[in-house]
């Protein structure tokens, strides 16, 4: 019986760091109390759990530290995670002939391309709806994005899409020209961290543009210092956000979204989940946004008939959170057990990888966090070719770049054949350490056949 492989792809957490005595102690105290028992148990209110849209609320203030004050749970509504929110967000907010496009920052979450095409919004004959925006270490290319945008509108206005033409009007919705899909904190897969002036940027084009930005922020609390003083002595050392989420961007800047003009449902909304800081068996997150886009999605017709998303889960979340416990545990065992993980990874890369000619985004960064490294490969090697190697060879599976591209988009933007995404968070850090060194053997054996080949190949003339 061959031995499992080691697996760099599959972006879950550590079995050893799922809360299992955490969730049985807030189970026992739920279902003790028969009040809280049978409010858990029966259909939830639309918006969700009260006590856990409050408890969060609390939570999302002292760690992002907003500059216009307290979150209010009104902002806040509960939902089944972050993937099954998107879909919401979609129903809600998109109509598929008016919607333009779907700006996806490449290279992008690839489980996030079924959600857009079961929304109307796939890439298929000459019907071109989802696109790549690329990114370099500052995020998303801004500029770019409008100048496409820009081409777009000037389509529009000598077509028939001047109006929402599968959505009736809605006064608890609207129907966005265009949607912005990103991970502005340690993105899924690049790693990267979008800066403060990119971020404001992208609130500007998307208020300029009538876009939704949709920011899976599913990351943010998985942070840590890369300097290596981080550990539970120290708890952590990142109880704070150290930029703004985009969210706090649109209801902080010039107006917000009550200025002259605007409409009050705001161009930016935050998708969090407590899959990467609980566990993702739970299906539970949240999305933060203005309270009329908040309401909105209460309105959904799947939460208006089976009322508000993991009722009894949301539960107990509300009783973690208010007790300190879930906070607790992302900052004196999630973010050290990640950082530990993480400067594992980077160790190895740096030793075997980077002499190759290996190079990863954003190396001199001071804080790190999420699930993932994103590495580029020396020419002429392509990563698709080197994955099944890795696997053939040395037992190895990493996620080649070419599963990140959005389908359908042929543009420069969207190529990534020399990248490789690896994943620390699954492992233990011995078998990470063991992955690096045996994909460096890879790369390193098919350098020299590469160049064992080049210098076969006669000059001829």
């Amino acid at each position: 019986m061959s031995p499992s492989p080691i697996d760099l792809v599959r972006g879950w957490p550590a079995a050893s760091l799922l809360p299992i005595s955490l969730l049985q102690r807030a189970t026992s105290r739920a279902l003790v109390d028969r009040d809280v028992a049978y409010a858990a148990l029966n259909y939830g209110p639309d918006a969700g759990h009260d006590p856990l849209r409050r408890a969060l609320a609390t939570w999302l203030t002292t760690f992002y530290q907003p500059q216009s004050g307290a979150i209010s749970y009104r902002r806040i509504a509960i939902t089944g995670g972050a993937s099954q929110n998107l879909g919401n967000i979609l129903n809600v907010y998109t109509d598929p002939e008016y919607t333009r496009k779907i700006w996806i920052v490449a290279p992008a979450y690839f489980l996030s391309f079924r959600i857009f095409e079961d929304a109307g919004f796939g890439n298929f004959g000459v019907r071109k709806k989802m696109a790549a925006i690329p990114e370099d270490d500052e995020g998303p290319d801004v500029e770019y994005l409008r100048r496409r945008i820009i081409e777009i509108e000037k389509m529009a206005r000598h077509g028939s899409d001047d109006k929402p033409l599968t959505k009736a009007p809605r006064s608890w919705g609207k129907i966005y020209k265009h949607v912005i899909y990103c991970v502005p904190t340690f993105a899924n897969p690049s790693s990267r961290t979008t800066s403060l002036k990119r971020r404001q940027d992208l609130v500007r084009c998307a208020r300029e543009f009538d876009a939704l930005v949709v920011c899976d922020d599913v990351y943010d609390f998985l942070s840590f210092p890369t300097d290596g003083n981080n550990n539970e002595e120290t708890r952590g050392g990142m109880d704070r956000a150290t930029l703004p989420r985009l969210v706090d961007l649109d209801r902080a800047m010039d107006g917000g979204p009550d200025r002259a003009g605007a409409d009050a449902f705001g161009n930016v909304v935050s998708n969090g989940s407590f899959s990467k800081i609980g566990a993702p068996g739970l299906r539970c997150g949240w999305i933060e946004a203005t309270e009329k886009f908040a309401f909105g999605i209460a309105e959904t017709g799947t939460t208006k008939s089976g009322g508000a998303p993991s009722q009894f889960v949301s539960t107990l979340m509300a009783d973690l959170l208010e007790a300190g416990e879930l906070q607790s545990r992302v900052l004196t065992v999630l973010q050290p057990s990640y950082a530990k993980r993480f400067a594992k990874m980077v160790s190895a890369i740096e030793a075997h990888l980077l002499p190759l000619g290996v190079t990863m985004p954003q190396s001199e960064r001071q804080v790190a966090g999420g699930y993932f490294i994103w590495i580029t490969l020396p020419k002429p090697l392509q990563s698709a070719e080197v994955a099944q190697r890795a696997e053939a060879d040395q037992n190895l599976r990493v996620a080649p770049g070419d599963m990140f591209q959005v389908p359908g988009d042929e543009s420069e933007a969207n190529r990534f054949q020399r990248q490789i995404r690896l994943c620390f968070s699954n492992q233990d850090e011995e078998e990470l350490v063991q992955g690096v060194v045996k994909l460096g053997k890879v790369v390193h054996d098919m350098l020299k056949q590469s160049s064992q080949k080049g210098s076969a190949t006669p000059n001829g003339g």
